[in-house]
């Protein structure tokens, strides 16, 4: 018989009950001496990145810029609470280095669909009673997903009977790879949050899939956000997020409600890595941004624009009015309200911050558009943009 058996990619899932008969194995994979075992280090990538850039007679800042991309893109990886190293995605990172070495240019596609995690698992998670909060919670960073330990126990009557709380789903979040080690809370909870930017589009996309079913929707949202991307103007988005995605925030939704949750509603609309580096909360400076979109590198040459949001958000309490009153208030009336005013300066001043150290890091390359987003409630949105000198103020409303 075998003295040894090593085998990789075989997690609890399939190690339990009546899937796998081999479930006497020992699980090493949460070990700190591991935890590079199955990923890249990052030196190992900085090497291979060199040697095609040799090999393409490209500069050591083309270099960098490749390295900068593959780690916005495929590191994040930890397998072990006691390590602080973070590994790149193989699989990932190899499909990247292959079109690189190949073309001497980026893939199109950072993540390429026949090499994507199964969506599958994401829907099962979605209808799952604990899913969606913590599919949003994931994206948003409203409430850190965080639970004592992992779940080890998958088997088929776990899967079909057992209670599906927040741990149960968290573990799976872990062991279908779309959430990863983030260290400790202060609380002594393992701290889970999604490891790269290909993975936030797995969670981006599913959350717009549980708003918009409908097919027709999806559409209405892509043709607002290549507005938005092409021509600088955010009101067709606003108006689409008004008139569809606020319907489907429950009451309950009120409670824990804040700019992060508006972010996210636009980060679901907005995600597109194909044109750009999408980056929530960017510290520029020691300071951060809630939303930026700056072009890949790549794909400068083409007419589309840099985007900057910053996010605020007025409650029905503090604006003293009920969902009704805000849907019939005109344009003009709302702008007046004292905390949109408020609101509407403190988004002026972070979007005059935050524009000047984009241009100082970008030059002239940017292609700057900002728009500063007061959401009051789930009702209306102010948005104040910088596409004249002066700044031009509008106001949403639903039909």
């Amino acid at each position: 018989g075998l003295a040894r058996v090593f085998i990789t990619g075989v997690s609890p899932v399939v190690m339990s009950d009546l899937t796998s008969g081999y479930n006497v194995a020992e699980n090493i994979y949460l070990l700190p001496h591991f935890n590079a075992l199955c990923g890249f280090r990052e030196a190992e990538i900085a090497g291979m990145v060199g040697q095609i850039a040799r090999e393409c007679d490209l500069s050591q800042a083309q270099a960098d810029e490749a390295l900068a991309m593959m780690r916005t893109f495929y590191n994040g990886y930890r397998f072990s609470r006691r390590s602080e190293e973070h590994v790149y995605n193989p699989t990932l990172a190899l499909y990247f280095l292959k079109a690189f070495q190949r073309d001497c240019q980026y893939p199109d596609r950072m993540l390429d669909s026949n090499l994507a995690m199964d969506r599958g698992k994401m829907h099962y998670i979605s209808r799952l009673s604990e899913g969606p909060r913590l599919i949003f919670n994931a994206l948003s960073e409203t409430e850190p997903v965080a639970i004592f330990e992992l779940a080890d126990r998958f088997g088929v009557e776990d899967m079909r009977y057992a209670p599906k709380g927040a741990n149960f789903v968290a573990s799976l979040l872990y062991y279908f790879g779309i959430l990863t080690h983030g260290g400790m809370t202060p609380f002594g909870q393992l701290s889970l949050r999604i490891p790269n930017l290909v993975i936030r589009k797995l969670y981006a996309e599913s959350i717009q899939e549980m708003l918009l079913p409908e097919g027709k929707d999806s559409d209405a949202a892509r043709l607002a956000a290549e507005t938005l991307y092409q021509y600088g103007d955010i009101k067709p988005l606003c108006d689409f997020i008004e008139q569809k995605y606020f319907k489907v925030f429950s009451n309950r939704d009120y409670a824990h409600s804040n700019e992060l949750t508006i972010k996210t509603a636009f980060l679901t609309l907005l995600f597109n890595d194909n044109l750009y580096i999408m980056e929530s909360e960017a510290e520029l400076q020691r300071g951060h941004t809630d939303l930026t979109m700056i072009v890949r590198p790549d794909m400068r040459q083409y007419q589309v624009l840099d985007i900057l949001i910053e996010f605020k958000f007025v409650s029905l309490k503090e604006a003293g009015l009920d969902g009704k009153a805000l849907r019939e208030m005109d344009t003009q009336m709302l702008q007046a309200l004292p905390t949109v005013q408020e609101k509407q300066r403190e988004a002026e001043e972070g979007l005059a911050r935050y524009r000047a150290r984009l241009k100082a890091k970008f030059g002239n390359a940017l292609r700057l558009r900002s728009f500063g987003v007061v959401a009051v409630g789930f009702e209306r949105l102010v948005t104040l943009s910088d596409r004249t000198e002066e700044g031009h103020l509008s106001a949403s409303r639903q039909d």
